[in-house]
């Protein structure tokens, strides 16, 4: 059985070069790291008002990363162009609200009213692996797989809040199961960390895990590549 996968986010490395603007610390360091580390991708949301993350970084990026590009993104014209100029490995499509301190939950595919089959026709064209955010709802797997999308991430946000997490866990697992019959691949997450990433890495349908904001948290006392080597250890011995 293939073991999962970690993505690092790495955009908090970005939030802080920006709390003073300056040109450090660097997410292109900070994904040399993470590999180095172990991971097998890396990750950042490149938000319309380049809060933390930038073209450049996006560009940079790239060109270094030696496993996988994810890039997180609205589904806006001026991202599509960009992208396909780019050409990352993955694009994961997340909505977008101004002034949010982080993505507040899945793209809500029911109520999306552009032409998002369109959208991912044009990027996977670009030999680019397009995903939806979704949260655990078998109605957006359905939604997902209609307009061509490849795989699904189920947003974890919600479990990641709970204290008795036994029925969120319940119905990641059946929307999970549900995207696998459809032949989407299946990644989790948002405010997964050390702790409660365990009950997850019993669902098998899951196969990779992108998570930034405890690695990051952790690297602070201990340096970027422990703790990523750290999360790597527990996803890895999971199975």
């Amino acid at each position: 059985m293939e073991l999962p996968k970690l993505t690092v986010n790495i955009d908090h490395i970005a939030t802080l070069r920006e709390a003073r603007k300056e040109n450090f610390p660097d997410p292109v360091h900070a994904a040399v790291e993470a590999e180095l580390a172990g991971c097998d991708g890396i990750t950042v949301h490149l938000r319309s008002d380049r809060r933390h993350i930038k073209e450049r970084d996006v560009r940079l990026l790239k060109e270094t990363v030696k496993t996988e590009l994810n890039v997180e993104m609205a589904a806006t014209v001026e991202m599509a162009q960009l992208m396909h100029d780019v050409v990352p490995q993955r694009v994961t499509l997340v909505p977008e609200s101004p002034g949010e301190v982080t993505t507040q939950g899945g793209l809500n595919l029911l109520k999306v009213k552009e032409d998002l089959k369109n959208y991912i026709i044009h990027l996977r064209n670009r030999g680019i692996k397009t995903g939806i955010f979704i949260d655990p709802d078998y109605e957006q797997i359905k939604e997902a797989v209609r307009i061509g999308a490849q795989y699904v991430e189920i947003n974890t946000n919600e479990y990641s809040k709970l204290k008795e997490t036994r029925n969120e866990v319940i119905k990641i697992a059946r929307v999970a199961k549900a995207a696998r019959r459809e032949n989407l691949a299946v990644h989790a997450g948002h405010g997964i960390d050390y702790h409660n990433i365990d009950p997850l890495l019993k669902i098998m349908e899951i196969s990779s895990y992108s998570i930034g904001y405890s690695i990051i948290s952790r690297a602070i006392f201990v340096g970027l590549r422990p703790a990523t080597e750290e999360m790597v250890r527990i996803i890895k011995g999971a199975r």
